[in-house]
């Protein structure tokens, strides 16, 4: 779709208006910053970026983001069928690669290039001043392995998001890229996510089976999130797109799913925008956020945070009313965040 000037200014003066958050990304690919070993898919993805990113962030008056570390990194192979994991942690692989890559995270706020993001207050703070917010946020909890005590260290090391499983299928539950393994949330996984309820965590299940994505929201006394995916629909599937009674598992127990803007089943900006959309459409405008994926997306229909202001000038321009574009790009996962640090 083709913004007009004044279309885009009213996007870029939303950004600055309101608090805007990105559920899922990996800014400047700083999970592979210290990297103490190389494989073919780290050099594939290039070396880190960090700043540049962080100065993108904030010229797009990106309020907060969820900077994902990638648990099972030392795994995962590039192949012509996507990307798979090509053989089994050793011992302390998956906990020591945790705590690099949380290292990485911790020294962005300690130099100040991030601000805190441990609440939503924080969020609401770097929104006023202009400033971009980091929650911390692990994709895949190989790290916890069966010892619950790690869920609560990753919550004193500031992590927020945990999305219980990635490209490996590990001791919590199935994945949706390889064959079922657990048909569902295991016993152990059932612990990890009493464990993550009452420690504030909250839990993301992208990258979970349908059969995961139900027995957590049959567990979880908390909303949950589906932080990167899309809805399939009769012309497109795919492995890591989502069926609407999938999504509805998570926006029926008060949850959100965010838009991804990958080049699966849509390849234009606007075609991005039908994705959210027909997310709208199918689970109500308060269920639906934004997970852009960035830096580690494939074929990234947005590919810069300073074309974030564009998101919510075609929501409008496509005609959702100021709040509702409000929800989609901030305000709903607020929520979610609030209900899951209630009480923990």
């Amino acid at each position: 779709m083709t913004l007009t000037d004044e279309q885009r200014a009213a996007g870029v003066a939303f950004t600055e208006r309101h608090a805007t958050v990105d559920v899922h990304c990996h800014p400047g690919r700083f999970f592979l910053r210290n990297l103490p070993y190389e494989t073919p898919t780290s050099r594939a993805f290039g070396a880190p970026f960090e700043t540049r990113a962080l100065g993108d962030l904030n010229a797009g008056h990106v309020s907060a983001a969820l900077f994902a570390a990638v648990s099972d990194m030392r795994l995962l192979e590039l192949t012509p069928d996507g990307i798979h994991a090509s053989r089994e942690f050793g011992a302390g692989e998956a906990l020591e690669d945790y705590r690099r890559q949380v290292a990485v995270l911790k020294s962005l706020v300690a130099t100040h290039r991030a601000s805190p993001g441990l609440t939503p207050a924080d969020v609401r703070a770097a929104a006023r001043h202009r400033h971009t917010a980091a929650v911390f946020a692990i994709e895949g909890g190989d790290f916890i392995e069966d010892r619950l005590e790690r869920v609560h260290e990753a919550r004193r090391d500031g992590v927020r998001a945990i999305t219980i499983v990635h490209y490996h299928v590990n001791q919590i539950g199935d994945i949706q890229t390889a064959e079922p393994v657990h048909q569902g949330l295991t016993p152990l996984g059932k612990s990890i996510v009493k464990e993550m309820n009452g420690a504030g965590i909250i839990i993301d299940l992208a990258h979970a089976t349908f059969h995961v994505t139900r027995d957590v929201v049959e567990l979880s006394t908390k909303p949950v999130m589906i932080s990167h995916t899309n809805l399939t629909r009769p012309t497109v599937s795919h492995p890591r797109l989502v069926t609407p009674e999938h999504a509805k598992l998570v926006s029926a127990a008060g949850g959100i799913v965010g838009s991804v803007p990958s080049g699966i089943g849509q390849s234009t900006f606007a075609e991005y925008i039908d994705s959210i959309l027909r997310l709208v459409d199918a689970l109500g405008v308060e269920h639906v956020a934004i997970g852009t994926d960035m830096d580690a997306n494939f074929r990234p229909i947005v590919r810069n945070y300073r074309d974030w202001g564009l998101i919510p000038a075609a929501l409008l321009a496509r005609g959702l009313d100021e709040k509702s574009v409000a929800g989609i790009m901030g305000e709903n996962f607020l929520r979610v965040f609030s209900a899951t640090l209630s009480g923990s």
